[in-house]
């Protein structure tokens, strides 16, 4: 087995075991994580995971009516993100001959909240912002050769922020700053992330998940987050960077993606085959299809 293979059957026999809840990669530069602005209270699951992947700047939320409330409004023309709430109840069910007992069930519910760049009128509400300090981390001398090796790489600009993403129009990635990071195995599987992404430019791959992708959470961008995520570990693999906690994490970002798209194993697997591609093509190595 080569280490793309070995890459994949560990992230698999993560994700049969039932993996931890994914959790970003490196530190808000504020120190903040998705919360709901009023009740102050962390979104959590799927959700959590969800609203993490969302290109705002401070992940604070509101419902419509939430906002309307702190004496705000939702902007005209912004679209809403569901997240879902669920809680155990208990309730008395009634038997054919008269008898009653108690049994217990799920209650669930949708709701649609807004980030607070979405909103108007809510800013006085934000809590204070004290940003993080952190310590940079050291360089990884493989893992550098990894980036500089590849000569036809995208800009890659840091910035304290919360936000790690690539930008197809200008061919160009954002990273947040070493510092917000807690190791080098983190650091370098979100970077890879981003150059596996960038692969799929016109100008190299011309991938279909990245070039026809529509919109955040469509099918494409699924498939697009998995290839991504799939391609970062096979790099960290050829770069020898060993994390166990990186491992887990990654396999519980893929498991994510996975359950948007019904939850059919076989797409991580269709992933690895185009990650192996952006990966080959990131090392200067040659592939057939």
């Amino acid at each position: 087995m080569n280490v793309y293979e070995i890459i994949t059957e560990r992230l698999l026999q993560e994700i049969e075991k039932g993996t931890l809840p994914w959790h970003k990669p490196w530190k808000n530069a504020l120190g903040e994580e998705a919360a709901n602005l009023v009740s102050k209270k962390s979104y959590r699951g799927i959700n959590r995971f969800l609203l993490s992947q969302m290109p705002y700047e401070r992940p604070y939320y509101l419902s419509y009516k939430q906002a309307q409330d702190l004496g705000g409004n939702v902007k005209k023309g912004e679209h809403g993100t569901p997240v879902i709430f669920w809680k155990m109840n208990t309730y008395s069910k009634k038997e054919e001959d008269g008898s009653e007992h108690d049994e217990k069930g799920f209650l669930l519910r949708y709701y649609t909240v807004f980030n607070i760049a979405q909103c108007e009128g809510v800013e006085k509400h934000l809590p204070a912002s004290k940003p993080v300090e952190g310590t940079a981390l050291p360089a990884h001398d493989r893992a550098e050769a990894i980036v500089t090796g590849f000569h036809t790489r995208p800009t890659i600009t840091h910035k304290a922020g919360d936000r790690a993403y690539y930008q197809p129009s200008i061919d160009s990635i954002v990273m947040p700053e070493r510092t917000q990071f807690q190791s080098q195995a983190e650091y370098y599987s979100t970077l890879f992330h981003e150059l596996t992404h960038s692969t799929g430019h016109t100008s190299r791959l011309n991938r279909p998940t990245l070039v026809d992708m529509v919109h955040f959470g469509d099918t494409n961008y699924s498939k697009e987050e998995l290839c991504a995520e799939m391609g970062a570990a096979f790099l960290c693999g050829e770069a020898g960077i060993e994390n166990e906690a990186a491992l887990k994490n990654s396999a519980s970002y893929l498991d994510g993606w996975r359950r948007k798209l019904k939850g059919d194993s076989k797409v991580v697997i269709h992933a690895a085959a185009q990650a192996q591609k952006a990966a080959d093509f990131i090392l200067g190595k040659t592939w057939s299809e």
